[in-house]
């Protein structure tokens, strides 16, 4: 009787420490900090020191001015280990990387409890010519402000770690783009016990001109054949840039962009492009979008106010010949797909205007 009496003693010492554990983690602030990150990393040459203004080269509405910038179009065949001061963000379910010395792009999202990479997760990085300043790399989170790819892509920007008040935390990332001297950033911020981050950006008009500005948030994800990108319900039509064509989505039967549909392709599945293409969804208002692959039965999805941010639009290079050949440019992990989420825009290069010392403010 004594040993049961120990025992079931035992048993409830043992569920009371294991329930006090579980309400301490459960109420555990979100981890934030900084550590070294290594990664292999082809290496850049130095810009021109002699100024350069255009390079003949226009961007989805933007002329492609350099100055004051640099153009950093000179890649090297080099790689080697580079050491990197990259920012986390981690509670029990999810963790997250930001590098500010890459334009305060998120390198990695990962589910803890299935261990899926929710964006794209390069391991290595290794730069082509498609940012606005030359060298790009694609995968993660990218912020594109004022422009898409913007000039400061694969650039240092300032950051900053707070620790909230809730227990959340959050990554502010940000500059003075130096070009029209306004100021943006985003803050990156995950809470206790949630598995979604939220992110706010911001955009103040420093200036006594009147700007014109694209808000697009980039975000790499891994795919595959079983991926499949979901636009609201109520979507009939997806539109091309500039709304210059259109396809009834999600079945076609149409011509679009030169790629022939007519046979009746559902064009949700990254499988069913042939060649790198763009999808806007037409008069989107169902407040979210995302991409679901069920081969791993796992996915993301952007919740946002059509309202306020309008844009839903995804790009892939597409799975035929020219497809492969820019997942090695890009020393790609496998295909990969862009689901972009537009701010004030819903449509690229369908710009927005900023009045002098005017501040803009979206949340997703």
């Amino acid at each position: 009787m004594n040993n049961r009496k120990r025992f079931l003693r035992l048993v409830f010492v043992c569920a009371f420490l294991l329930a006090a554990a579980s309400l301490a983690w459960a109420q555990a602030p979100v981890s934030v900090h900084e550590e070294p990150l290594v990664l292999p990393t082809y290496e850049i040459g130095p810009p021109d020191r002699e100024p350069m203004f255009y390079a003949g080269r226009d961007y989805q509405g933007a002329q492609g001015a350099i100055y004051p910038y640099g153009l950093f179009d000179n890649l090297l065949d080099t790689r080697s280990d580079k050491t990197y001061q990259a920012a986390f963000l981690e509670n029990k379910y999810v963790k997250i990387c930001v590098l500010p010395e890459l334009g305060g792009r998120i390198l990695s999202a990962t589910d803890k409890t299935n261990n899926y990479d929710y964006v794209y997760r390069q391991t290595e990085i290794m730069p082509a010519l498609i940012g606005m300043l030359g060298a790009w790399i694609s995968g993660g989170v990218e912020w594109n402000i004022p422009h898409h790819h913007r000039a400061t892509s694969y650039l240092p920007v300032d950051h900053r770690l707070i620790k909230n008040a809730d227990g959340s935390s959050t990554i502010w990332i940000g500059e003075v783009e130096l070009r029209h001297r306004m100021e943006w950033a985003v803050g990156i911020t995950l809470y206790p016990d949630k598995s979604y981050m939220s992110v706010t950006t911001t955009l103040v008009n420093r200036t006594p001109l009147v700007h014109s500005f694209l808000d697009f948030t980039n975000t790499g994800v891994h795919a595959n054949e079983n991926y499949q990108v979901i636009f609201p319900p109520n979507t009939q039509y997806a539109v091309y840039h500039a709304k210059v064509q259109f396809a009834h989505w999600p079945l076609s039967h149409d011509t679009y962009m030169g790629v022939d549909y007519t046979r009746g392709v559902d064009l949700s599945w990254w499988k069913n492009h042939p060649t790198p293409v763009s999808f806007f969804a037409w008069n989107f208002d169902g407040d979210f979008f995302g991409g679901y692959d069920h081969g791993k039965e796992a996915g993301i999805i952007c919740v946002q106010d059509h309202n306020v941010s309008p844009g839903a639009k995804f790009f892939e290079w597409g799975n035929g010949p020219e497809g492969k050949l820019w997942d090695k440019i890009l020393d790609s992990q496998g295909d990969y797909l862009e689901l972009m989420s537009g701010n004030l825009s819903d449509n690229q290069p369908d710009y927005s205007w900023i009045q002098p010392s005017e501040a803009k403010l979206a949340t997703a």
